[in-house]
């Protein structure tokens, strides 16, 4: 069997306790239309991402601030679909992996339900999938389509998971682990969480993937914070509200700045 594209990734980067680390922009797909969602995607991937995480919008993102969520509905009354979004991947072509952030119901609304979906989304070019409402273990029937598919089983997990929940939501994750570094939803903040460095090494006992930390990291200076202790940064409100103020160049920027901070 080939390695997955998400582990050659990490390991072209000097892979888990290698030195590589990965920063990983999220874009809501559909925003501002669907031309400059293309264009972004496209834009993060030249600027130096080594992930992209594409959100599918929906009309209840209960994870998600002010930010993603105002960026959702403009998506959607854009029209984004599930459809929508992976047309959009295959038209992207991104040279780098490209993960799939989306609530559950999108995905089992899509035409043919979620066999198809994920189906179709590796054929479109997706190597992940993050279902960011459903616990590990919760429909085992969903989760086992997922894992028979090329797609990585991407788990969040949150600072209120204890030992013995991560051993169990960890068992059968693949890609890497998505660390949510504080509770709440999504959006900036003024600074990474002070315990950061332990909760990144309690995930890393419980499991060999790379960790990757999102939730409220926006500036260069936080991203190279939590780059000392964790294997990826993810970044979503802060280059949303950077193409948002400035269109394409202003995100472009954004994530030059980022991806020189994560790599060093």
């Amino acid at each position: 069997m080939s390695e997955h594209p998400i582990t050659t990734r990490w390991r072209g980067l000097g892979g888990k306790g290698g030195g590589g680390r990965a920063l990983i922009p999220y874009l809501t797909a559909g925003f501002p239309t669907v031309a400059a969602s293309r264009e972004a995607l496209r834009r993060v991937a030249a600027a130096g991402a080594d992930l992209v995480e594409v959100g599918v919008p929906f009309s209840d993102p209960l994870a998600d601030g002010p930010t993603i969520q105002r960026t959702t509905q403009v998506a959607l009354e854009q029209g984004m679909t599930a459809a929508g979004v992976l047309g959009l991947i295959r038209e992207a072509a991104l040279a780098v992996p490209v993960v799939i952030m989306t609530y559950l119901n999108p995905v089992l609304a899509y035409r043919g339900g979620l066999e198809r979906f994920v189906a179709e989304a590796h054929a479109a070019g997706a190597a992940g999938l993050v279902l960011t409402d459903l616990p590990a273990g919760a429909d085992p029937a969903i989760e086992q389509v997922v894992l028979r598919s090329p797609l990585a089983l991407i788990r969040l997990v949150a600072p209120t998971t204890d030992d013995a929940r991560l051993r169990v939501a960890l068992a059968d994750a693949a890609g890497f682990v998505y660390l949510i570094s504080r509770l709440g939803v999504t959006g900036a903040r003024d600074q990474v969480p002070p315990d950061l460095e332990a909760q990144v090494r309690r995930v890393r006992a419980a499991t060999t993937l790379p960790v990757a930390v999102g939730f409220g990291i926006s500036t260069a200076a936080q991203a190279a914070a939590a780059a000392r202790y964790a294997d990826g940064v993810v970044v979503g409100s802060a280059l949303m509200d950077a193409l948002a103020r400035g269109g394409a160049d202003a995100l472009e920027r954004s994530a030059r700045e980022l991806a020189a901070a994560v790599h060093g």
